[in-house]
C-alpha cells in the first residue's frame, strides 16, 4: 500500500446531508479542518459542488422524496474511502403555525423534510457501520422539549427526531453506533432569515433565550462536530441543547 493510500486509511470518513445550509457548511469547513475526508450531500445542486469543490470533497444531491439518494451519499463514502465514520444529518425546515392553520400538504412537508430523513440516515447508516462502529448525528430542535407557541408541526417533528435518536441508540449499541441529537434554539442561518432580519420578531426571540442572543450556525456545527468525533467513544443516547438555556431556564425579568 502506497503513502496516499496509508494515510486516506487513517482519515475519518464523514457523510454530511443537508450540507449547504448555514449549519451543514459550517460543520463541513470543521471537519475539513481536522482532515477528514467528506462526502457533502444537498437539495441545492450548484450550491452542493461549489462547496465540494472548495473543500475537495465527493458530493452528491439530495431527493427527499426518494431515500436511495441518502443509500446513494454513504454508498460514495464506502466506494471512496472504503469506510464510514460518521453521519450527520442537518437537513431541516421551519413552519410557524398554529395547528388549525396547517394543511395537509405543510404537515407532509415537515415530517418529510425532518424525520422521514432522519429515519432514513439512521436506517441507512446502521448497516453500513454495522461491523465497525461509528456515530449519528442527528438535529431536533428547543421546540421539541419546550411548549413554544405556533411551533405545532415542527415540534412533533422535531420531538420524532429524539425519539428516534434514543430508540436508535439503544438498538446499534451493542455495535459500536453512537446516535445522538443536538436540539439548537432560534439559529441565524438563510433557512431563519425571515425572523432574524425581523427587527420586531428578533427582538422577541432574544428574550426567551436567557443568554441574550440567538445562535450562530457554528455554534451547531461545534457541537455536532464534537459527536461525530470518535473521541467522543462513550457519549450516545444524548440530546445536547444549544440553545442559549432556551428548553431548561429562566431568568428573572
Amino acid at each position: 500500500m502506497n503513502s496516499i493510500n496509508q494515510e486516506n486509511d487513517e482519515k475519518p470518513v464523514y457523510v454530511v446531508l443537508g450540507a449547504t445550509g448555514g449549519v451543514g457548511s459550517q460543520l463541513c469547513q470543521r471537519l475539513k479542518n481536522r482532515g477528514a475526508n467528506l462526502v457533502i450531500a444537498g437539495r441545492n445542486e450548484e450550491k452542493t459542488w461549489d462547496l465540494a469543490n472548495k473543500l475537495e470533497a465527493k458530493a452528491c444531491l439530495l431527493d427527499l422524496t426518494n431515500p436511495s439518494s441518502i443509500n446513494s451519499a454513504i454508498n460514495l463514502a464506502l466506494e471512496n474511502y472504503g469506510k464510514l465514520t460518521g453521519i450527520a444529518n442537518c437537513i431541516g425546515s421551519i413552519l410557524l403555525k398554529p395547528a388549525h392553520l396547517t394543511n395537509d400538504s405543510e404537515w407532509t412537508s415537515i415530517l418529510e423534510t425532518n424525520l422521514t430523513s432522519a429515519f432514513f440516515t439512521v436506517r441507512a447508516a446502521a448497516k453500513a457501520m454495522s461491523n465497525t462502529g461509528g456515530s449519528i448525528v442527528l438535529v431536533s430542535s428547543a421546540a421539541a422539549q419546550i411548549g413554544l407557541a405556533n411551533h405545532e408541526a415542527i415540534a412533533a417533528a422535531k420531538a420524532g427526531i429524539i425519539g428516534l435518536a434514543l430508540s436508535a441508540a439503544a438498538s446499534y449499541a451493542p455495535r459500536g453506533i453512537r446516535v445522538n441529537c443536538v436540539a439548537p434554539g432560534l439559529v441565524r442561518t438563510p433557512l431563519t432569515a425571515r425572523i432574524t432580519s425581523n427587527e420586531t420578531a428578533l427582538k422577541g426571540s432574544l428574550s426567551m433565550h436567557p443568554l441574550g442572543r440567538v445562535g450562530e450556525a457554528n455554534d451547531i456545527a461545534s457541537a455536532i462536530d464534537w459527536l461525530l468525533n470518535s473521541e467522543q467513544s462513550w457519549v450516545t443516547g444524548q440530546v445536547i441543547a444549544v440553545d442559549g438555556g432556551l428548553s431548561k431556564i429562566k431568568t428573572r425579568n
